[in-house]
Protein backbone atom coordinates (compact mmCIF):
# COMPACT_ATOMS: atom_id res chain seq x y z
CA UNK A 1 0.00 0.00 0.00
CA UNK A 2 1.09 3.34 -0.96
CA UNK A 3 2.67 5.51 1.63
CA UNK A 4 0.31 8.16 3.50
CA UNK A 5 2.12 10.99 4.88
CA UNK A 6 1.08 13.34 7.70
CA UNK A 7 1.58 17.02 7.52
CA UNK A 8 0.76 19.79 9.65
CA UNK A 9 0.27 22.59 7.11
CA UNK A 10 0.49 25.65 9.62
CA UNK A 11 0.70 29.97 9.70
CA UNK A 12 4.69 29.91 10.34
CA UNK A 13 5.98 26.40 10.42
CA UNK A 14 4.85 23.37 9.06
CA UNK A 15 5.80 19.88 9.35
CA UNK A 16 5.55 16.59 7.56
CA UNK A 17 5.96 13.00 9.46
CA UNK A 18 5.17 9.01 8.73
CA UNK A 19 3.81 6.00 10.77
CA UNK A 20 6.48 3.32 11.35
CA UNK A 21 7.36 0.26 13.11
CA UNK A 22 8.40 2.58 16.08
CA UNK A 23 6.05 5.20 16.15
CA UNK A 24 5.61 8.68 14.22
CA UNK A 25 8.52 10.04 12.72
CA UNK A 26 8.98 13.29 12.24
CA UNK A 27 10.84 14.01 8.31
CA UNK A 28 13.54 16.58 8.63
CA UNK A 29 13.76 19.14 5.49
CA UNK A 30 16.46 19.60 3.17
CA UNK A 31 18.24 22.06 5.85
CA UNK A 32 17.93 18.84 8.66
CA UNK A 33 14.54 20.74 10.35
CA UNK A 34 11.97 19.27 11.50
CA UNK A 35 9.95 22.12 11.21
CA UNK A 36 9.68 24.07 7.30
CA UNK A 37 8.55 28.09 8.06
CA UNK A 38 5.78 28.19 6.08
CA UNK A 39 7.20 31.34 3.61
CA UNK A 40 7.20 32.05 0.28
CA UNK A 41 9.62 34.42 -1.63
CA UNK A 42 10.27 34.93 -5.56
CA UNK A 43 14.12 35.93 -6.01
CA UNK A 44 15.57 38.41 -8.22
CA UNK A 45 15.90 35.44 -10.88
CA UNK A 46 11.85 34.59 -10.51
CA UNK A 47 12.85 31.01 -8.56
CA UNK A 48 10.82 30.17 -5.71
CA UNK A 49 11.93 30.13 -2.33
CA UNK A 50 10.41 27.77 -0.01
CA UNK A 51 10.87 27.47 4.13
CA UNK A 52 13.86 28.95 5.76
CA UNK A 53 15.55 30.31 2.91
CA UNK A 54 12.31 32.65 2.37
CA UNK A 55 12.05 33.68 5.57
CA UNK A 56 15.82 34.85 5.30
CA UNK A 57 14.97 36.32 1.77
CA UNK A 58 11.31 37.96 3.16
CA UNK A 59 13.76 40.25 5.72
CA UNK A 60 15.00 42.48 3.16
CA UNK A 61 12.52 41.55 0.53
CA UNK A 62 9.25 41.76 1.75
CA UNK A 63 7.94 43.17 -1.34
CA UNK A 64 8.84 39.38 -3.21
CA UNK A 65 7.96 37.38 -0.32
CA UNK A 66 4.78 36.15 1.40
CA UNK A 67 3.54 34.45 4.93
CA UNK A 68 0.85 33.97 6.95
CA UNK A 69 -1.57 33.42 4.01
CA UNK A 70 -2.80 30.68 5.81
CA UNK A 71 -4.84 32.89 7.14
CA UNK A 72 -6.83 33.81 3.92
CA UNK A 73 -7.50 30.31 2.41
CA UNK A 74 -10.69 30.22 1.73
CA UNK A 75 -11.21 33.77 0.65
CA UNK A 76 -10.92 36.11 -2.32
CA UNK A 77 -7.43 37.17 -0.47
CA UNK A 78 -4.59 37.98 -3.57
CA UNK A 79 -0.86 39.00 -3.02
CA UNK A 80 1.31 40.18 -6.17
CA UNK A 81 5.42 38.90 -5.89
CA UNK A 82 6.96 40.28 -8.74
CA UNK A 83 4.93 39.64 -11.86
CA UNK A 84 2.61 37.11 -10.52
CA UNK A 85 -0.29 37.09 -8.34
CA UNK A 86 -0.84 33.98 -6.29
CA UNK A 87 -4.15 32.91 -4.22
CA UNK A 88 -3.63 31.40 -0.53
CA UNK A 89 -4.12 27.69 -2.24
CA UNK A 90 -1.26 28.30 -4.42
CA UNK A 91 1.36 29.74 -1.81
CA UNK A 92 -0.30 26.44 0.43
CA UNK A 93 0.63 24.13 -2.31
CA UNK A 94 4.06 25.47 -2.53
CA UNK A 95 4.42 24.49 1.23
CA UNK A 96 2.38 21.26 0.68
CA UNK A 97 5.07 20.35 -2.39
CA UNK A 98 8.28 21.20 -0.66
CA UNK A 99 6.91 19.08 2.15
CA UNK A 100 6.27 16.16 -0.48
CA UNK A 101 9.89 16.47 -1.95
CA UNK A 102 11.62 15.98 1.41
CA UNK A 103 9.28 12.65 2.17
CA UNK A 104 10.03 11.59 -1.04
CA UNK A 105 13.67 12.17 -0.95
CA UNK A 106 13.73 10.62 2.95
CA UNK A 107 11.61 7.51 1.37
CA UNK A 108 13.35 7.27 -1.66
CA UNK A 109 9.78 6.44 -3.76
CA UNK A 110 7.14 8.70 -4.50
CA UNK A 111 4.59 9.86 -2.40
CA UNK A 112 0.94 10.86 -3.60
CA UNK A 113 -1.14 10.46 -0.73
CA UNK A 114 -1.53 12.97 2.95
CA UNK A 115 -3.80 13.39 5.69
CA UNK A 116 -3.89 17.40 6.15
CA UNK A 117 -4.33 18.86 9.41
CA UNK A 118 -6.49 22.46 9.49
CA UNK A 119 -7.31 24.59 12.43
CA UNK A 120 -10.90 22.92 14.32
CA UNK A 121 -12.77 26.49 13.85
CA UNK A 122 -11.85 26.44 9.79
CA UNK A 123 -14.95 26.71 7.76
CA UNK A 124 -16.18 24.40 4.84
CA UNK A 125 -14.53 27.47 2.36
CA UNK A 126 -11.04 26.83 4.29
CA UNK A 127 -11.35 23.29 4.37
CA UNK A 128 -12.22 22.73 0.11
CA UNK A 129 -9.20 25.44 -0.31
CA UNK A 130 -6.81 22.97 1.71
CA UNK A 131 -8.04 20.44 -0.29
CA UNK A 132 -7.42 22.18 -3.35
CA UNK A 133 -4.21 23.12 -2.45
CA UNK A 134 -3.07 19.42 -1.44
CA UNK A 135 -3.87 18.69 -5.54
CA UNK A 136 -2.29 21.79 -6.61
CA UNK A 137 0.39 20.27 -4.87
CA UNK A 138 0.08 16.79 -6.60
CA UNK A 139 -1.27 14.98 -3.29
CA UNK A 140 -4.52 13.46 -3.23
CA UNK A 141 -6.06 14.41 0.46
CA UNK A 142 -7.13 11.35 2.31
CA UNK A 143 -8.80 13.54 5.31
CA UNK A 144 -8.68 16.50 6.71
CA UNK A 145 -7.91 16.38 10.33
CA UNK A 146 -8.37 19.03 12.64
CA UNK A 147 -5.00 19.94 14.55
CA UNK A 148 -6.17 19.45 18.64
CA UNK A 149 -7.38 16.38 16.85
CA UNK A 150 -4.21 15.48 16.04
CA UNK A 151 -2.30 16.31 18.99
CA UNK A 152 -5.11 14.35 20.67
CA UNK A 153 -4.26 11.39 18.91
CA UNK A 154 -0.53 11.55 18.96
CA UNK A 155 -1.32 11.88 22.91
CA UNK A 156 -4.37 8.89 22.50
CA UNK A 157 -1.53 6.60 21.03
CA UNK A 158 0.90 7.02 24.16
CA UNK A 159 -1.91 7.18 26.60
CA UNK A 160 -5.31 5.10 25.07
CA UNK A 161 -5.00 2.42 27.82
CA UNK A 162 -6.03 5.07 30.26
CA UNK A 163 -9.58 6.46 30.50
CA UNK A 164 -9.68 10.44 30.78
CA UNK A 165 -11.12 13.38 29.92
CA UNK A 166 -8.66 16.01 28.92
CA UNK A 167 -8.71 19.66 27.21
CA UNK A 168 -6.09 20.15 24.68
CA UNK A 169 -5.41 24.19 24.27
CA UNK A 170 -3.52 24.59 20.84
CA UNK A 171 -2.05 28.51 20.51
CA UNK A 172 -0.15 27.94 17.30
CA UNK A 173 1.47 30.97 15.17
CA UNK A 174 -1.59 32.21 13.82
CA UNK A 175 -4.81 30.35 14.86
CA UNK A 176 -6.16 29.31 18.27
CA UNK A 177 -8.14 25.55 18.59
CA UNK A 178 -9.59 23.97 21.77
CA UNK A 179 -10.75 20.48 22.41
CA UNK A 180 -12.32 18.69 24.97
CA UNK A 181 -11.43 14.40 24.25
CA UNK A 182 -12.30 11.36 25.82
CA UNK A 183 -10.21 8.83 26.10
CA UNK A 184 -11.50 5.30 26.88
CA UNK A 185 -11.13 1.62 26.14
CA UNK A 186 -8.76 2.30 23.33
CA UNK A 187 -10.83 5.06 21.62
CA UNK A 188 -10.36 9.07 21.21
CA UNK A 189 -13.59 10.73 21.15
CA UNK A 190 -13.64 14.47 20.39
CA UNK A 191 -16.73 16.01 22.52
CA UNK A 192 -16.49 19.61 21.49
CA UNK A 193 -13.89 22.00 19.49
CA UNK A 194 -13.76 25.82 19.32
CA UNK A 195 -11.25 28.60 18.53
CA UNK A 196 -10.61 31.82 16.23
CA UNK A 197 -8.67 31.96 13.10
CA UNK A 198 -6.78 34.89 13.40
CA UNK A 199 -4.76 34.39 17.04
CA UNK A 200 -1.77 33.31 17.52
CA UNK A 201 1.98 33.87 18.35
CA UNK A 202 2.51 36.21 15.50
CA UNK A 203 0.40 38.30 16.64
CA UNK A 204 2.39 38.77 19.89
CA UNK A 205 5.30 39.15 17.83
CA UNK A 206 3.93 42.16 16.37
CA UNK A 207 3.13 43.29 19.36
CA UNK A 208 5.89 44.05 20.41
CA UNK A 209 7.36 45.56 17.20
CA UNK A 210 4.52 48.10 17.56
CA UNK A 211 5.24 48.74 21.25
CA UNK A 212 8.70 49.83 19.73
CA UNK A 213 7.28 51.75 16.47
CA UNK A 214 4.94 53.61 19.55
CA UNK A 215 8.12 54.79 21.16
CA UNK A 216 8.95 56.62 17.94
CA UNK A 217 5.09 57.58 16.90
CA UNK A 218 4.74 55.50 14.18
CA UNK A 219 1.98 53.35 14.23
CA UNK A 220 2.53 49.58 12.52
CA UNK A 221 0.46 49.98 10.34
CA UNK A 222 1.52 53.05 8.50
CA UNK A 223 5.14 51.75 9.25
CA UNK A 224 4.81 48.76 7.05
CA UNK A 225 3.22 50.92 4.07
CA UNK A 226 6.41 53.65 4.64
CA UNK A 227 9.02 51.32 5.33
CA UNK A 228 8.58 47.64 4.78
CA UNK A 229 11.71 46.65 4.95
CA UNK A 230 12.31 48.24 8.19
CA UNK A 231 9.20 45.98 9.77
CA UNK A 232 10.24 42.68 8.46
CA UNK A 233 13.63 42.98 9.81
CA UNK A 234 12.14 44.24 13.19
CA UNK A 235 9.43 41.70 13.45
CA UNK A 236 12.43 39.13 12.50
CA UNK A 237 14.31 40.30 15.80
CA UNK A 238 11.14 40.78 18.11
CA UNK A 239 10.29 37.31 17.35
CA UNK A 240 13.82 36.30 18.86
CA UNK A 241 13.26 38.31 21.76
CA UNK A 242 10.04 37.03 22.53
CA UNK A 243 11.54 33.67 22.09
CA UNK A 244 14.18 34.79 25.06
CA UNK A 245 11.92 36.43 27.41
CA UNK A 246 10.60 32.44 27.44
CA UNK A 247 13.72 31.73 29.38
CA UNK A 248 14.63 35.23 30.93
CA UNK A 249 12.94 38.67 32.30
CA UNK A 250 14.42 40.99 30.29
CA UNK A 251 15.87 41.46 26.65
CA UNK A 252 17.52 43.79 24.17
CA UNK A 253 16.18 44.44 20.78
CA UNK A 254 17.91 46.46 18.21
CA UNK A 255 15.91 48.56 16.12
CA UNK A 256 17.03 48.69 12.41
CA UNK A 257 16.86 51.88 10.67
CA UNK A 258 14.62 52.94 7.82
CA UNK A 259 15.92 50.68 5.17
CA UNK A 260 16.24 47.78 7.68
CA UNK A 261 19.84 47.61 8.51
CA UNK A 262 21.44 47.36 11.81
CA UNK A 263 24.22 50.00 12.39
CA UNK A 264 26.99 50.79 15.16
CA UNK A 265 24.84 53.22 16.10
CA UNK A 266 21.53 51.59 16.29
CA UNK A 267 19.28 52.11 19.07
CA UNK A 268 18.28 49.58 21.35
CA UNK A 269 14.78 48.92 23.36
CA UNK A 270 14.66 47.36 26.39
CA UNK A 271 11.76 45.04 27.01
CA UNK A 272 11.06 42.85 30.24
CA UNK A 273 8.95 40.09 30.61
CA UNK A 274 6.21 42.61 32.36
CA UNK A 275 5.85 44.83 29.85
CA UNK A 276 5.37 41.91 26.94
CA UNK A 277 2.42 39.88 29.22
CA UNK A 278 1.43 44.08 29.79
CA UNK A 279 0.99 44.32 25.77
CA UNK A 280 -0.75 41.30 24.83
CA UNK A 281 -2.93 40.55 27.61
CA UNK A 282 -5.88 41.57 25.79
CA UNK A 283 -4.91 39.24 22.88
CA UNK A 284 -4.46 36.64 25.21
CA UNK A 285 -7.44 37.00 27.28
CA UNK A 286 -9.48 35.86 23.46
CA UNK A 287 -8.84 32.58 24.43
CA UNK A 288 -11.25 32.72 26.96
CA UNK A 289 -14.31 32.65 24.84
CA UNK A 290 -13.53 29.21 23.13
CA UNK A 291 -12.53 27.68 26.35
CA UNK A 292 -15.76 28.75 27.72
CA UNK A 293 -17.51 27.28 24.82
CA UNK A 294 -16.47 23.98 24.42
CA UNK A 295 -16.96 23.55 28.32
CA UNK A 296 -20.57 24.75 27.98
CA UNK A 297 -21.06 22.46 24.97
CA UNK A 298 -19.96 19.25 26.99
CA UNK A 299 -21.83 20.88 30.14
CA UNK A 300 -18.19 19.66 31.75
CA UNK A 301 -17.08 21.96 34.73
CA UNK A 302 -13.68 22.70 34.78
CA UNK A 303 -13.13 20.45 37.43
CA UNK A 304 -14.19 17.15 35.85
CA UNK A 305 -11.05 17.66 33.53
CA UNK A 306 -8.43 15.24 34.19
CA UNK A 307 -5.52 17.07 32.31
CA UNK A 308 -4.71 20.33 30.15
CA UNK A 309 -2.50 19.76 27.56
CA UNK A 310 -0.89 22.26 25.54
CA UNK A 311 -0.15 22.24 22.11
CA UNK A 312 1.49 25.13 19.51
CA UNK A 313 4.70 26.63 19.96
CA UNK A 314 3.17 30.21 21.61
CA UNK A 315 2.30 28.14 24.73
CA UNK A 316 6.12 27.73 25.47
CA UNK A 317 5.21 31.52 26.92
CA UNK A 318 4.95 31.17 30.71
CA UNK A 319 2.27 34.31 30.74
CA UNK A 320 -0.03 31.84 28.51
CA UNK A 321 0.99 29.09 30.71
CA UNK A 322 -0.61 31.37 33.73
CA UNK A 323 -3.35 31.92 31.94
CA UNK A 324 -4.31 28.39 31.26
CA UNK A 325 -4.01 27.75 35.09
CA UNK A 326 -5.40 30.42 35.81
CA UNK A 327 -8.53 29.87 33.65
CA UNK A 328 -9.03 25.96 34.12
CA UNK A 329 -7.75 25.67 38.01
CA UNK A 330 -4.98 23.28 37.26
CA UNK A 331 -1.16 23.25 35.90
CA UNK A 332 -1.31 22.50 32.33
CA UNK A 333 1.19 19.84 30.87
CA UNK A 334 3.30 19.74 27.99
CA UNK A 335 4.85 15.72 27.40
CA UNK A 336 5.29 15.87 23.57
CA UNK A 337 7.54 18.51 21.51
CA UNK A 338 4.14 21.16 21.27
CA UNK A 339 5.91 22.55 17.52
CA UNK A 340 5.60 18.59 15.98
CA UNK A 341 2.75 16.73 17.92
CA UNK A 342 0.26 17.71 15.28
CA UNK A 343 2.24 16.27 12.41
CA UNK A 344 2.86 13.79 15.03
CA UNK A 345 -1.02 13.14 15.10
CA UNK A 346 -1.27 13.39 11.66
CA UNK A 347 1.30 10.83 10.88
CA UNK A 348 -0.75 8.39 13.37
CA UNK A 349 -4.27 9.05 11.48
CA UNK A 350 -2.43 8.53 8.13
CA UNK A 351 -1.17 5.38 9.27
CA UNK A 352 -4.81 4.06 10.62
CA UNK A 353 -5.64 4.63 6.92
CA UNK A 354 -2.75 2.57 5.94
CA UNK A 355 -3.34 -0.35 8.52
CA UNK A 356 0.18 0.24 10.14
CA UNK A 357 1.64 -2.72 11.87
CA UNK A 358 2.42 -0.61 14.60
CA UNK A 359 -0.82 0.60 15.78
CA UNK A 360 -3.82 -1.20 17.46
CA UNK A 361 -7.24 -0.60 17.01
CA UNK A 362 -7.12 3.29 17.90
CA UNK A 363 -11.12 4.20 17.38
CA UNK A 364 -10.93 8.06 16.48
CA UNK A 365 -14.10 10.18 16.51
CA UNK A 366 -14.38 14.05 15.59
CA UNK A 367 -17.09 16.28 15.42
CA UNK A 368 -18.69 19.19 13.38
CA UNK A 369 -16.94 22.15 14.78
CA UNK A 370 -19.80 24.70 13.23
CA UNK A 371 -23.58 24.45 13.33
CA UNK A 372 -24.85 24.05 10.03
CA UNK A 373 -28.84 24.29 8.93
CA UNK A 374 -30.92 26.60 6.54
CA UNK A 375 -32.69 29.89 6.36
CA UNK A 376 -36.10 30.60 7.44
CA UNK A 377 -38.95 32.69 8.38
CA UNK A 378 -40.06 33.91 11.40
CA UNK A 379 -43.63 35.68 12.21
CA UNK A 380 -43.47 38.81 14.18
CA UNK A 381 -45.60 41.69 15.23
CA UNK A 382 -48.48 39.92 12.45
CA UNK A 383 -46.39 39.83 9.49
CA UNK A 384 -43.32 37.22 8.49
CA UNK A 385 -39.72 38.42 8.38
CA UNK A 386 -36.93 36.12 6.95
CA UNK A 387 -32.93 36.24 7.42
CA UNK A 388 -33.37 33.61 10.49
CA UNK A 389 -30.88 30.37 11.18
CA UNK A 390 -33.00 27.02 11.58
CA UNK A 391 -29.77 24.37 13.08
CA UNK A 392 -30.29 21.04 11.91
CA UNK A 393 -27.14 19.91 12.61
CA UNK A 394 -25.54 21.65 15.74
CA UNK A 395 -21.90 22.56 16.04
CA UNK A 396 -19.65 19.86 18.45
CA UNK A 397 -22.35 16.69 16.69
CA UNK A 398 -20.34 13.46 16.57
CA UNK A 399 -19.45 12.59 12.36
CA UNK A 400 -20.56 11.51 10.45
CA UNK A 401 -23.71 12.06 10.69
CA UNK A 402 -26.93 12.76 8.89
CA UNK A 403 -29.86 14.33 10.30
CA UNK A 404 -33.65 15.09 9.21
CA UNK A 405 -36.11 18.53 10.42
CA UNK A 406 -39.27 19.43 8.93
CA UNK A 407 -40.10 22.61 7.73
CA UNK A 408 -43.71 24.21 6.18
CA UNK A 409 -44.53 26.86 3.14
CA UNK A 410 -46.31 29.99 4.93
CA UNK A 411 -48.14 31.24 1.80
CA UNK A 412 -51.25 30.00 0.14
CA UNK A 413 -50.56 27.74 -3.13
CA UNK A 414 -46.74 28.19 -2.62
CA UNK A 415 -45.58 25.40 -4.74
CA UNK A 416 -41.67 26.17 -4.52
CA UNK A 417 -38.94 26.94 -1.60
CA UNK A 418 -35.46 28.13 -2.00
CA UNK A 419 -33.12 25.96 0.76
CA UNK A 420 -30.09 28.43 1.36
CA UNK A 421 -27.49 26.62 3.70
CA UNK A 422 -25.71 28.27 5.54
CA UNK A 423 -23.09 27.24 8.09
CA UNK A 424 -22.59 29.28 11.64
CA UNK A 425 -23.34 30.02 15.10
CA UNK A 426 -25.51 33.27 14.83
CA UNK A 427 -29.05 33.37 14.89
CA UNK A 428 -29.47 35.73 12.19
CA UNK A 429 -28.12 34.13 8.61
CA UNK A 430 -26.51 37.55 7.24
CA UNK A 431 -23.91 36.75 10.19
CA UNK A 432 -23.13 33.18 9.06
CA UNK A 433 -21.46 31.61 5.92
CA UNK A 434 -23.76 31.32 2.90
CA UNK A 435 -22.95 27.38 1.73
CA UNK A 436 -24.90 27.10 -0.84
CA UNK A 437 -28.91 27.64 -1.88
CA UNK A 438 -31.12 25.59 -4.27
CA UNK A 439 -35.36 25.83 -5.41
CA UNK A 440 -37.81 22.85 -4.49
CA UNK A 441 -40.45 22.90 -6.92
CA UNK A 442 -43.84 20.94 -7.13
CA UNK A 443 -45.30 21.14 -4.04
CA UNK A 444 -49.01 20.46 -4.20
CA UNK A 445 -50.68 23.39 -4.43
CA UNK A 446 -52.96 24.09 -1.34
CA UNK A 447 -52.88 25.97 2.31
CA UNK A 448 -50.10 27.07 4.09
CA UNK A 449 -48.45 24.43 5.68
CA UNK A 450 -47.31 21.94 3.27
CA UNK A 451 -44.32 20.02 4.62
CA UNK A 452 -40.32 20.01 3.35
CA UNK A 453 -38.19 17.37 4.82
CA UNK A 454 -34.52 18.66 4.81
CA UNK A 455 -31.92 16.50 5.74
CA UNK A 456 -28.35 17.04 6.33
CA UNK A 457 -25.45 14.32 5.63
CA UNK A 458 -22.31 15.32 7.09
CA UNK A 459 -19.30 13.67 6.38
CA UNK A 460 -15.53 13.53 7.89
CA UNK A 461 -13.99 16.13 5.70
CA UNK A 462 -17.03 18.40 5.89
CA UNK A 463 -18.70 17.57 2.61
CA UNK A 464 -22.34 18.34 3.02
CA UNK A 465 -25.21 16.89 1.35
CA UNK A 466 -28.33 18.52 1.78
CA UNK A 467 -31.75 16.57 0.74
CA UNK A 468 -35.24 18.00 0.41
CA UNK A 469 -38.05 15.60 0.43
CA UNK A 470 -41.79 17.02 -0.20
CA UNK A 471 -43.79 15.21 2.10
CA UNK A 472 -47.13 14.90 0.23
CA UNK A 473 -45.91 13.18 -2.99
CA UNK A 474 -42.32 12.26 -2.30
CA UNK A 475 -40.37 13.59 -4.63
CA UNK A 476 -36.14 14.40 -3.78
CA UNK A 477 -33.84 16.72 -4.74
CA UNK A 478 -30.02 16.42 -3.90
CA UNK A 479 -27.18 18.91 -3.45
CA UNK A 480 -24.01 18.38 -2.24
CA UNK A 481 -22.04 21.02 -1.26
CA UNK A 482 -18.61 20.13 -2.69
CA UNK A 483 -17.28 23.86 -3.79
CA UNK A 484 -16.54 27.09 -2.51
CA UNK A 485 -16.53 28.91 -6.15
CA UNK A 486 -20.08 29.37 -5.65
CA UNK A 487 -19.87 30.55 -2.07
CA UNK A 488 -19.63 34.52 -1.16
CA UNK A 489 -16.62 35.49 -0.88
CA UNK A 490 -15.00 37.09 2.41
CA UNK A 491 -15.47 40.62 0.91
CA UNK A 492 -19.46 40.23 0.39
CA UNK A 493 -20.10 39.48 4.08
CA UNK A 494 -18.37 41.62 5.36
CA UNK A 495 -19.97 44.48 2.70
CA UNK A 496 -23.33 42.36 3.77
CA UNK A 497 -22.50 42.70 7.96
CA UNK A 498 -21.72 46.80 7.14
CA UNK A 499 -24.57 47.15 5.29
CA UNK A 500 -26.87 45.66 8.29
CA UNK A 501 -25.31 47.92 10.73
CA UNK A 502 -26.23 50.72 8.88
CA UNK A 503 -30.04 50.03 8.33
CA UNK A 504 -32.17 53.32 9.80
CA UNK A 505 -35.26 51.11 11.82
CA UNK A 506 -35.98 53.52 14.54
CA UNK A 507 -36.55 51.85 17.56
CA UNK A 508 -32.76 50.03 17.00
CA UNK A 509 -30.81 53.39 16.85
CA UNK A 510 -31.83 53.92 20.54
CA UNK A 511 -28.05 52.94 21.86
CA UNK A 512 -29.17 51.19 24.85
CA UNK A 513 -31.63 48.69 22.47
CA UNK A 514 -28.51 48.18 20.01
CA UNK A 515 -26.23 47.38 22.81
CA UNK A 516 -28.47 44.78 24.23
CA UNK A 517 -29.10 43.08 21.16
CA UNK A 518 -26.04 43.21 20.14
CA UNK A 519 -24.81 41.49 23.54
CA UNK A 520 -27.08 39.20 23.26
CA UNK A 521 -26.38 38.46 19.44
CA UNK A 522 -22.65 37.43 20.40
CA UNK A 523 -23.82 35.84 23.77
CA UNK A 524 -26.07 33.64 21.25
CA UNK A 525 -23.09 31.65 19.94
CA UNK A 526 -21.50 30.56 23.05
CA UNK A 527 -24.88 29.10 24.46
CA UNK A 528 -25.66 25.27 24.61
CA UNK A 529 -28.74 24.44 22.20
CA UNK A 530 -31.46 24.77 25.29
CA UNK A 531 -29.99 28.03 26.66
CA UNK A 532 -30.30 29.19 23.09
CA UNK A 533 -33.87 28.93 22.30
CA UNK A 534 -34.59 30.43 25.91
CA UNK A 535 -32.56 33.18 24.38
CA UNK A 536 -33.71 33.62 20.95
CA UNK A 537 -37.62 33.76 22.16
CA UNK A 538 -36.76 36.59 24.55
CA UNK A 539 -34.67 37.89 21.52
CA UNK A 540 -37.67 37.85 19.06
CA UNK A 541 -40.27 39.13 21.52
CA UNK A 542 -37.91 42.16 21.82
CA UNK A 543 -37.42 42.16 18.71
CA UNK A 544 -41.10 42.48 18.13
CA UNK A 545 -41.83 44.89 20.30
CA UNK A 546 -39.31 47.34 18.27
CA UNK A 547 -41.06 46.80 15.46
CA UNK A 548 -44.31 47.85 17.05
CA UNK A 549 -42.20 50.74 18.32
CA UNK A 550 -44.19 50.55 21.54
CA UNK A 551 -42.00 52.48 23.90
CA UNK A 552 -43.89 50.49 27.64
CA UNK A 553 -43.42 47.11 25.64
CA UNK A 554 -39.99 47.53 24.39
CA UNK A 555 -38.49 48.59 27.99
CA UNK A 556 -40.24 45.31 29.30
CA UNK A 557 -39.14 43.09 26.99
CA UNK A 558 -35.93 44.33 27.25
CA UNK A 559 -35.54 44.12 31.10
CA UNK A 560 -36.31 40.47 30.73
CA UNK A 561 -33.70 40.20 27.98
CA UNK A 562 -30.86 42.03 30.14
CA UNK A 563 -31.87 39.67 33.14
CA UNK A 564 -30.86 36.63 31.15
CA UNK A 565 -27.77 38.46 29.45
CA UNK A 566 -27.19 39.13 33.43
CA UNK A 567 -27.63 35.35 34.68
CA UNK A 568 -25.93 33.52 31.49
CA UNK A 569 -22.85 36.23 30.17
CA UNK A 570 -19.67 36.01 32.01
CA UNK A 571 -17.67 38.47 30.18
CA UNK A 572 -18.66 41.36 32.72
CA UNK A 573 -17.26 39.41 35.83
CA UNK A 574 -14.00 38.39 33.41
CA UNK A 575 -13.56 41.88 32.75
CA UNK A 576 -13.80 43.00 36.04
CA UNK A 577 -11.55 40.01 37.28
CA UNK A 578 -8.60 41.04 34.73
CA UNK A 579 -5.96 38.83 32.81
Amino acid sequence: MDTIIGIDLGTTNSAVAIMTPEGAKLIPNSLGQNLTPSVVALDEKERVLVGSAAKEYQVLHSERSASLFKRYMGTEWTTKISKRTFTPEELSSLILAALKRDAENYLGHPVTKAVITVPAYFNDRQRKATIAAGQIAGLEVQRILNEPTAAAIAYGLHESQQNKTILIYDLGGGTFDVSIVEFFEGALEVKASSGENFLGGEDFTRAIAAMILDREGVSFERAEIDTPKRVSRLIQLCEVAKRKLSQQETVSVQVPNRQGIITEDTPTFEINRSLLEDRIKSLLARTELPVRRVLNDTRLPKEKLDEVILVGGATRMPMVRDRVKQMLGREPQIRLNPDEVVAMGAAVQAGLFSRSAALDDLVVTDVAPFTLGIETVKKLGGSYTDGYFAPIIERNTTIPVSRVESFSTVEPNQTMITVKVYQGDSRKTDQNLLLGKFDVMGIPQGPPGQQVDIRFTYDLNGVLEVEATIAKTGKKKNFVITSGAKQMSAAQIEAALKAMATLKIHPRENEVNRYVLLRAERLYAELSRELRERLAVLMDTFEAAMNHQDPVLIESTRQELQQFLSAFDPSEKAEEDGP
